[in-house]
């Protein structure tokens, strides 16, 4: 397994290391993926997660702490029947670009996200919302398509409101080069992919999100962690996330800079395809094949040696945090032989070979291909951009792919189980039944109904391992000591925490 040193080039600079940009009120931030579209409708990287809690604001907050429910643009809400949500909007908010907050914002970004022939990246954030109405200025009326209990969560979280005059007239495109919105932190600069400079909104509303403290954020897109590594040590950067735990590890111990680790809601598992997308004779058509290669994977080892810090062994299609995230589920021990076994009763006594996609965490992708070779499950390894294998899965599918999923850190099973097993294009089992029961779970407005198809959806899908769940995430992040910041267990870097000792 894969092990990450820091370079003799780094530990040179490590002496000279100055943070220069405290004075000047800049925070200097990597991202290692590139993100495809700042507008925060039309990707889906924890990127552009971090990015739309900066510059965007919902109608509701929900506290990563305590995950309680506030007001942010919305004052107050109440169900006025199981399709009809209505809410008070928050009076005299300002957009960056100086247009006022309304109703026609909300009835705007709801009816343009809601329609299926706009594209909107992921579906399953807004396709629960039918359309909205005006009833005054500071009054709207959101309308589902069928009962939805988790609409609250889901506009506490993705749901961003737009300026409808601006939106209207530039799109997603225009929104992805100079975005606009009511957040803390208002952007100045966008240099597609690679760079992107955020200042503090002075005009931003008495949010439960609070008032920005540090003045510039400047975020670079840097793929490579040692480049990372280095600018860091010489003041370049004051902030890095997503580090591997071997070279948190030994940042640690230097001694010359905070090092946080908190646990995430994003799980790691293996998508096999059971429905034949890649070919009907393809062989994870056969359970039998499919539960080989979740008794061929040490789960365990792969937390204990690669993720470490607070990242546990998951076995359901779901984060344990999430409603309705039955955990009574079959689990695969690791067991070579049976493995084996299985593989030989499909038909494979001597393996096969497949080809097995990822786009990111190498090592941890090259680990897990190493567990399927020893059990004759010779693996054509293909790393590929997170979009352009988003693409392909969408497309026709792949046999087998290491995926995670961050839910975007809302905390409910809808929002992984139901958007990767209702038959759309990233369904690589297509059980309608498993569609079935969680259609009933989404819709129904008693707990306790939504709970019981939820776990008869995650027991069927655990049992023909449809997919192998492995581990949830940990985060580790490494900021200087000149930065005062406490992470969240949702993931998402909060700029508006941060602030300068």
């Amino acid at each position: 397994m894969k092990r990450f040193l820091i370079p003799a080039t780094v530990l040179a600079l490590s002496a000279a290391a100055a943070h220069a940009d405290k004075s000047e009120d800049v925070l200097n931030v990597a991202f290692t993926k590139e993100l495809e579209n700042v507008d925060s409708y039309f990707n889906s990287s924890r990127e552009g997660v971090v990015l739309q809690r900066a510059v965007w604001d919902g109608l509701i907050y929900r506290d990563p702490i305590t995950n309680e429910y506030k007001g942010n643009l919305a004052t107050s809400w109440e169900w006025i029947d199981d399709l009809t949500l209505e809410l008070k909007l928050r009076e005299g908010v300002t957009f960056h670009n100086g247009e006022p907050f309304d109703a026609d914002d909300v009835v705007y970004t709801v009816n343009f996200v809601a329609e299926e022939q706009n594209g909107v990246k992921t579906q399953r954030n807004v396709n629960w919302m039918k359309s909205a109405e005006k009833v005054d200025q500071y009054t709207v009326r959101i309308n589902l398509k069928a009962p939805f209990p988790a609409a609250i969560e889901f506009l506490s979280g993705p749901v961003s409101m737009y300026p409808n005059e601006y939106y209207a007239e530039v799109g997603p495109s225009g929104m992805g080069l100079e975005p606009v919105g009511t957040g803390p932190y208002k952007v100045v600069s966008v240099d597609p992919g690679k760079h992107f400079v955020l200042e503090k909104y002075e005009g931003y509303h008495d949010s439960p999100k609070g008032q920005p403290e540090v003045g510039t954020v400047d975020i670079r897109t840097i793929p490579d962690v040692n480049t990372q590594m280095a600018e860091l040590f010489n003041g370049s950067l004051d902030l890095i996330w997503q580090v591997p735990s071997d070279l948190a590890e030994k940042l640690e111990q230097m001694g010359k800079f905070t090092v946080a680790n908190e646990s995430t809601m994003r799980i790691g598992y293996l998508t096999l395809d059971a429905a034949g997308r890649t070919g009907e004779d393809n062989p994870f058509t056969d359970v039998r094949v499919r539960r080989a290669v979740a008794h061929a994977i040490d789960r365990e080892a792969l937390v204990s040696a690669l993720l470490k810090g607070k990242s546990q062994v998951i076995s359901t299609a779901c984060f344990p945090s999430q409603f309705g995230c039955d955990q009574d589920v079959v689990s695969y021990e690791y067991d070579v032989e049976k493995a084996k076994a299985l593989l030989a009763e499909a038909g494979y006594p001597d393996g096969f070979k497949t080809e097995f996609y990822a786009y990111r965490n190498r090592d941890y992708a090259e680990a897990i291909s190493s567990f399927l070779n020893a059990v004759g499950i010779d693996t054509d390894f293909k790393m590929l951009q997170y979009s352009a294998l988003r693409e392909l899965r969408m497309k026709s599918g792949t046999p087998v792919s290491f995926q995670t999923w961050g839910s975007y850190s809302i905390n409910d099973t809808s929002a992984i189980t139901s958007q990767f097993f209702k038959l759309g294009s990233l369904d690589d089992a297509r059980d309608e039944e498993v569609a079935d029961w969680l259609d009933t779970a989404d819709s129904a407005t008693d707990p306790e109904v939504r709970k019981e198809n939820y776990s008869k959806a995650l027991k069927k899908i655990a049992d023909q391992a449809y997919w192998v769940p492995m581990f949830s995430y940990n985060t580790n992040y490494v900021f200087s000591q000149d930065v005062a910041y406490t992470p969240t267990a949702d993931e998402v870097l909060r700029f508006t925490d941060m602030e300068w000792k």
